[in-house]
């Protein structure tokens, strides 16, 4: 009796203590980042974050509900404990996965088998609806994917013949609702194959079966065998007689596309009238021909007319007469549309400017041919002379929309990039679309522009990706420098249509003035040096600000990297100087006479000198001044002598002559 009493007793200290252990208590300790634990004979983490934890699902829970078998009074723990058992509570849940692939597979102790904390995590659980939810729709993909995207190892153990899914799978028509536009009522892997049933289709229970798989879609697409019955032609709807074909019979799995059938509207019944030459329009005269053979050698070759024309009526005699608006190529082409409608273009368009150009100015109506094709209007050599015809000097955008930049074509064929693409042919040079986009043009001043000074250095990086990583580096790059002045960007030296090459003279002579656009006083110093005074008489082989400083990697002295630190600046100097020591590196290449506080030994000298050179011209100014008087008396009576001298001699001559006779 006793020993009953005592068994009864300890086991309800045992539920009293393991009810009393609340999250909090634990947390005391696994609140510690540093605190470590071991799995499997692995040092593992053991750290849980109170705040993620309480914003889960299970917030509400105590740490003791899920890990039933904690020894919560012992302190530290057992090392060993058994798997967390999520089918206490979801017992559901637990019941479906029983009977799928991923159970089966973990049952025979498969590594690859995911448990239900591989798919929703811990201890930061979050609900389906929530964004932030590793299974939410958004993510669902790409989670999935871990395992099913080609290449994982288990497409690659398990010799899974459907390659690709998860590439199939964002290309599809649902992938790019779900991807691309962010329409999470599009079908993804879960809605399929279900969350937790996951079973192969030769399985007649599985959601993906032939004789479910209709069912499965038809939870989206509830009137869809309706629609079909009304839309597509019998013989095609029922290939055999009085036997429905299943959705995956026409639209593979993975691969769902948009699908056109071959109705009563297919292009030959187009062609029945736009193939005559002499057809045009009554209502602008315009031809109305379309050369089908054209057409057909466009990257448009396997799209129905009435697939553009949408608004064609086959119930109409002449089925195009239904027609009301123009072709939107953004039906097909949504991101490029939203692109080009928040451009300087397609505002243009919004506001009926009858200067804005379309979609068939730049790539043609029938004849749209791909950018890589040589004979199109987007094919790099060609883009300049595209834009040109609005853009050049005296064409209708040069004239009505008048900025800051003039003869933007004629300065573009003159420079780097346009005699590289122009004269060379280097069709990877940068042209007018790899600066300002192809469908997403906008002014510089506008901060979602490609050319705004705050994306300037990643669009010119590019195709410069090296010379971007070392501008984000320098003193000029607004990562490293904060201040409220502006800092130079590419164009600021390189100009933006007019680029040169930075070995030509042209350049070298103009790069001293474009630093000093914002250095002034260190610029006047410069020009006071040798360095600065032959530059200016335009000698091109002396040192520059490059120089010295470097081009994009412009660094602070101080630091190591810096061309001009301490243990730099003989080699910067030794470029031009071969003979250069350290002695001859503490040359001060930018010393004034200006300064009395950086430079007060030069600034005495140079005015003591002056000082000197100018006192020394003053006395002997006024001792010239003050001799001149007497000079002149002096210049007098000398005459006045000289004039006396010679009357006397001329006297003497006389009475000579006298006694003679």
């Amino acid at each position: 009796m006793m020993k009953s009493f005592s068994i009864v007793f300890s086991f309800l200290i045992y539920l009293t203590v393991v009810s009393a252990q609340s999250k909090e208590e634990c947390l005391m300790c696994h609140e510690d980042e540093q605190l470590r634990g071991t799995q499997n004979g692995k040092n593992i983490s053991v750290f849980v974050n109170a705040k993620s934890f309480n914003n889960s699902v299970h917030s509400q829970l105590d740490c003791v509900d899920c890990h039933d078998d904690i020894d919560a009074e012992n302190i530290p723990h057992r090392t060993t404990f058994k798997r967390v058992d999520c089918g206490n509570c979801h017992d559901d849940i637990e019941k479906e996965f029983g009977g799928g692939l991923h159970r089966r597979a973990y049952d025979k102790g498969d590594p690859l088998a995911p448990i239900c904390q591989d798919c929703h995590g811990y201890h930061y659980i979050r609900p389906v609806s929530d964004h932030n939810s590793v299974v939410s729709p958004m993510k669902i993909p790409f989670l999935c994917g871990r395992c099913h995207r080609e290449g994982a190892p288990v497409q690659v153990q398990r010799n899974i013949p459907e390659d690709k899914i998860l590439e199939n799978y964002s290309l599809s028509i649902h992938g790019e609702g779900l991807l691309k536009k962010g329409l999470i009522v599009s079908a993804t892997c879960v809605s399929c194959h279900s969350a937790h049933k996951i079973l192969p289709h030769t399985d007649p229970n599985s959601t993906i079966s032939r004789q479910n798989i209709s069912k499965t879609c038809s939870v989206c697409h509830s009137e869809i065998e309706t629609v079909h019955r009304k839309i597509i032609r019998g013989e095609l709807w029922e290939k055999q007689a009085h036997v429905l074909p299943v959705c995956v019979d026409c639209h593979q799995p993975h691969k769902i596309r948009n699908v056109f059938y071959e109705q009563g509207m297919a292009d030959k019944d187009c062609l029945k009238c736009h193939e005559n030459p002499n057809l045009v329009s009554s209502k602008d005269g315009r031809s109305l021909y379309i050369d089908h053979n054209v057409q057909l050698n466009s990257i448009h070759s396997k799209i129905a007319c009435s697939q553009c024309h949408s608004e064609v009526n086959v119930s109409h005699v002449r089925p195009c007469e239904s027609i009301t608006h123009k072709v939107d190529c953004s039906s097909c082409h949504s991101e490029v549309g939203d692109e080009y409608n928040t451009s300087t273009h397609g505002i243009l368009a919004a506001s009926q400017d009858p200067n804005a150009p379309s979609c068939k100015e730049c790539h043609g109506t029938h004849n749209v041919l791909g950018r890589l094709n040589p004979n199109s209007p987007i094919f790099s050599i060609n883009i300049p002379t595209l834009c040109a015809k609005c853009h050049r000097a005296g064409e209708k955008a040069a004239i009505k929309y008048k900025g800051p930049e003039k003869d933007i074509v004629e300065h573009y064929i003159e420079s780097i990039h346009g005699k590289g693409l122009m004269k060379s042919g280097l069709t990877v040079t940068a042209t007018c679309t790899d600066c300002h986009t192809a469908h997403h043009e906008l002014p510089h001043t506008d901060e979602a522009s490609s050319i705004n000074p705050k994306h300037i250095a990643a669009t010119c990086g590019n195709c410069h990706h090296g010379i971007q990583d070392m501008f984000e580096k320098s003193v000029h790059s607004a990562l490293v420098t904060q201040t409220d002045k502006p800092l130079p960007v590419c164009n600021d030296c390189h100009s933006a249509h007019t680029i040169k090459r930075t070995d030509s003279e042209g350049f070298k002579l103009e790069i001293m003035q474009q630093c000093g656009r914002c250095h002034e006083k260190i610029a006047e110093t410069y020009f006071d040096t040798y360095h600065g005074k032959v530059s200016q008489l335009g000698y091109t082989k002396t040192a520059k600000c490059y120089d010295c400083h470097g081009a994009h990697d412009i660094l602070p002295v101080d630091n190591p990297k810096s061309h001009l630190s301490h243990d730099n600046i003989v080699q910067t100097c030794k470029k031009c100087h071969e003979g250069a020591h350290r002695q001859f590196a503490g040359y001060f290449t930018h010393a004034t006479h200006h300064d009395p506080g950086k430079y007060p030994i030069l600034f005495w000298t140079f005015w003591g000198m002056t000082g000197l050179l100018l006192g020394t011209f003053l006395i002997a100014g006024i001792h010239t001044l003050m001799w001149l008087p007497r000079s002149l008396k002096w210049k007098k009576e000398l005459r006045k002598k000289i004039n006396m001298d010679e009357e006397g001699l001329a006297d003497s001559e006389d009475d000579k002559e006298e006694n003679e006779k």
